[in-house]
């Protein structure tokens, strides 16, 4: 399968920044050493562009960015050092009105030596849950990852994650991972989400002992008139949306160690708000979790597009008007 550009770019940044190296990283991503290091060879002689296949810089004079918004790249870029190109160029966007593409903002940023490195991982398409959710609520996600906290012992952490809209409607942290645990979570994302007089999702999950247990099904049946899925057994790219938040969550959370349940409880809170509210996902047409899950996403397209258009026309007309001065 050939990725783009971006693809590439985001794969290389992640296998140099992992904390489990490159080769375990590839592995998880399923791509051979020798083309990643064919990659990474290309992007230290020609940056960014040497990633793509084939394909030429656009030159158009017309089109050229103005210095003073060149210079608005690197100020917002500056104050979110953690947002990749792609995330600040949607970012200046809806939050300043100007249209500047991604590979643009690469550009600027290459030139300054300022290249955010992406905090997340990528995951082909072809390895998702083959069935794809077509609205909210259709299908949610849950699983447990874990975390040790220092003089306290492990703790696991309990998510339900909405799999249209990627949303994380619910996490807890908990001291143990069973049944219970599992029916406290979900109970509390259907308050959250205000759907216990109306329909339930379906529930994908592994198949995790507290997940298959009987006494989960019998409540998941039962109480709660909900449909459980299980993933295949050794296919975790099944439940691929929330094994990748979980990296993705990982990534920045464990940089710091934790000396109290509390405090770890603060971090995931901050990360969980600023996944849901404010990170851009290049899946998601490079909107929030909250923008889908909340019905915003057609909404803030469109006000792209006429953004785009209304940045173009005024460069075109910045443009032949220096052209008339120049006669």
């Amino acid at each position: 399968m050939r990725l783009s550009a971006t693809e590439k770019y985001e794969i290389i940044q992640t296998a140099t920044t992992s904390e489990i190296g490159v080769k375990r990283t590839l592995e998880s991503f399923g791509i051979h050493r020798s083309t990643f290091y064919k990659w990474y060879q290309k992007y230290l002689q020609n940056g960014y562009d040497g990633l793509k296949q084939g394909q030429r810089v656009s030159r158009r004079q017309w089109n050229s960015i103005p210095e003073e918004q060149k210079d608005l790249v690197v100020e917002v870029a500056l104050d979110h050092t953690e947002l990749s190109s792609r995330e600040l160029a949607h970012k200046i966007t809806d939050e300043q009105g100007v249209f500047i593409s991604e590979s643009s903002v690469y550009r600027i940023l290459k030139q300054r030596d300022l290249i955010p490195a992406p905090n997340h991982f990528l995951i082909s398409a072809a390895n998702e849950f083959k069935d794809k959710t077509s609205f909210v609520h259709q299908m949610w996600q849950t699983d447990f990852t874990y975390f040790k906290i220092v003089g306290w012992g492990w703790y696991y952490l309990s998510t339900v994650l909405d799999d249209y809209s990627r949303y994380i409607i619910h996490w807890e942290l908990c001291d143990s991972m069973n049944a219970e645990d599992v029916k406290r979570t979900v109970n509390t994302a259907i308050e959250k989400a205000k759907l216990k007089s109306k329909a339930k999702p379906k529930l994908l999950s592994d198949n995790g002992p507290c997940y298959v247990s009987n006494e989960l099904k019998t409540y998941m049946k039962e109480d709660l008139k909900m449909k459980q899925v299980h993933g295949r057994p050794m296919h975790p790219q099944t439940q691929g949306k929330i094994e990748r938040y979980h990296r993705t969550m990982k990534n920045v959370v464990k940089l710091n160690h934790f000396y109290h349940p509390e405090e770890l409880v603060e971090a995931l809170g901050k990360f969980v708000d600023n996944y849901n509210n404010r990170r851009y996902h290049e899946s998601l047409n490079n909107l929030t979790p909250a923008d889908v899950y909340y019905g915003r996403a057609e909404q803030i397209i469109q006000k792209r597009k006429r953004i785009k258009a209304d940045s173009i026309q005024r460069r075109r007309k910045l443009y032949n008007q220096q052209k008339l001065i120049n006669l």
